[in-house]
């Protein structure tokens, strides 16, 4: 409920058109031993140094932990991986920390016109729509629940229109528990141009 403090990440709802989204996403590597832990609605990028998937460290706030890096690929939804102790092959809503596993590989929705639901860390008015938002914390292996597998990250509502910034606000969520302006607000947003590294002319 948005009038709650429940963060959940970052979870897919449309494109920006509007057009349904329909679960797409895309397979990329864990590097084997990768010591944090990766939760469900994370926002991920391909680190330039393996080549593969790392959590994203910094809010996204300029005069904050710093803007988002080159490389950033979108929000991670859940991996797969050869359990080292069992064997077996093994679908996780989390990448848990330093598993040791050479295949593997991390579930990505890295449409960069997707739009995603996230709630914010206060409330959001309507005279925000349009505005530019970013974390409210850096992402770590501490922001999200190794029971449910799911991030807790959430949104600064302190919202602005400078483009530094890596979302765009876009709508709100209204519904019979949640409105613009609840305490809480679950804001619609996407990645703000040239963060995602689809749309940066700069690679990872």
């Amino acid at each position: 409920m948005a009038t709650t403090a429940a963060p959940y990440g970052l979870k897919a709802v449309n494109h920006i058109g509007g057009t349904p989204y329909a679960g797409s996403t895309r397979l990329l590597p864990i590097l084997s031993g990768y010591a944090v832990n990766i939760f469900n609605g994370s926002i991920v990028q391909i680190a330039a140094a393996t080549g593969t998937i790392a959590i994203v460290v910094t809010d996204g706030d300029a005069g904050g932990v710093g803007v988002f890096p080159a490389g950033v690929i979108g929000v991670f939804v859940g991996c797969t991986y050869t359990d080292p102790n069992s064997g077996n092959i093994t679908f996780s809503q989390y990448w848990p920390a330093s598993t040791v596993a050479a295949d593997a590989q991390a579930y990505i929705i890295d449409d960069p016109d997707v739009v995603f639901m996230a709630q914010a860390d206060a409330a959001v008015t309507q005279t925000d729509l349009g505005n530019n938002c970013f974390l409210s914390a850096i992402q770590s292996g501490a922001t999200g629940s190794t029971t449910n597998g799911n991030s807790t990250t959430s949104i600064d509502n302190a919202t602005a229109v400078l483009a530094t910034h890596p979302f765009r606000i876009v709508d709100f969520v209204d519904s019979p528990t949640s409105t613009v302006g609840d305490a809480f607000t679950d804001l619609l947003i996407k990645f703000n141009g040239i963060y995602h590294s689809y749309n940066n002319p700069l690679g990872a």
